[in-house]
């Protein structure tokens, strides 16, 4: 199991910072979040693109998932206008272009708060659509899209593996995969292990951090109530050779060195307990 970095907590950071200490941590690879000061896509089309590419080639360090925010600020297609869908989903095509010219192996999404007034078959038809305009993109240019599931805090479309597989079942196509955050799952009283049993190769990539019981907040691996070596050793049962990313978020945007480094000893400890 390879780990990756997440970024955004070093929002407030120079950028070589990222790609500095994913390589001195022992990071596997970098998850780059899309948001400025650093890898905005349309910044990334400008030109910012060629210092990305100059900085993971001088560390020599994977970027591995490009994760562009488009969760309300000021994307989200599920939510406004055919105007606003249209705009949100342009941007993530442009999204997926940057993804492919930095070397990503797949770009992650998820779908967003659809509003309180929106019905279940408005939502689906609306997803559907959206995600069909997408892997139409990313079939032609060889991108995976990544489907994140959310909280119910964050959303009301994608919360679960039932509703990854009902995707999935939708849209037929090689380029669009699952992941699961563990965060969701535990949160919402979901099995984590059930997205392994119910997306089985379509099950491509985690997010490894630990929470707390009613609430999304993102915890130090090894500090919150998420039985997270145990979790590690059913990884290791079940032979998950695939990619987690330790999802750091802003909670630790004011020392994220520090918190970095702490989070992949946590959980490099807990993998050799595991066996791996």
């Amino acid at each position: 199991m390879k780990l990756g970095m997440f970024t955004s907590g070093y929002q407030r950071n120079d950028l070589e910072h990222i790609f500095m200490d994913a390589k001195r941590f022992g990071y596997d690879y970098i998850e780059l979040w899309g948001g400025r000061p650093h890898a905005y896509a349309p910044d990334l089309k400008a030109g910012d693109i060629n210092e990305i590419k100059r900085l993971r080639d001088k560390y020599e360090i994977e970027i591995r998932g490009y994760c562009p925010e488009h969760n309300a600020y000021p994307y989200n297609y599920m939510i406004g206008s055919e105007a606003m869908r249209q705009d949100a989903i342009e941007y993530l095509k442009l999204c997926f272009d940057m993804a492919k010219e930095m070397g990503a192996d797949y770009t992650l999404i998820s779908a967003a708060h659809a509003g309180y007034g929106a019905t279940h078959e408005e939502i689906w038809n609306r997803l559907e659509k959206s995600v069909r305009e997408l892997t139409d993109h990313a079939e032609k240019i060889g991108m995976k899209i990544v489907m994140e599931a959310l909280t119910v805090y964050e959303s009301n479309v994608i919360k679960s593996a039932n509703d990854l597989q009902r995707l999935f079942k939708d849209i037929d196509s090689p380029c669009l995969v699952g992941m699961c955050d563990v965060v969701p799952p535990f949160t919402q009283f979901e099995s984590i292990m059930d997205y392994f049993d119910k997306l089985g190769d379509k099950m491509y990539h985690m997010h490894l951090i630990d929470g707390v019981k009613d609430s999304d907040d993102h915890v130090m691996p090894g500090e919150g109530q998420i039985p997270l070596p145990e979790l590690i050793k059913e990884l290791k049962e079940i032979n998950y050779d695939r990619t987690a990313t330790i999802e750091l978020v802003t909670g630790y945007i004011n020392e994220p060195r520090f918190y970095a480094r702490r989070a992949i000893d946590n959980v490099r400890a807990m993998m050799k307990e595991a066996g791996f």
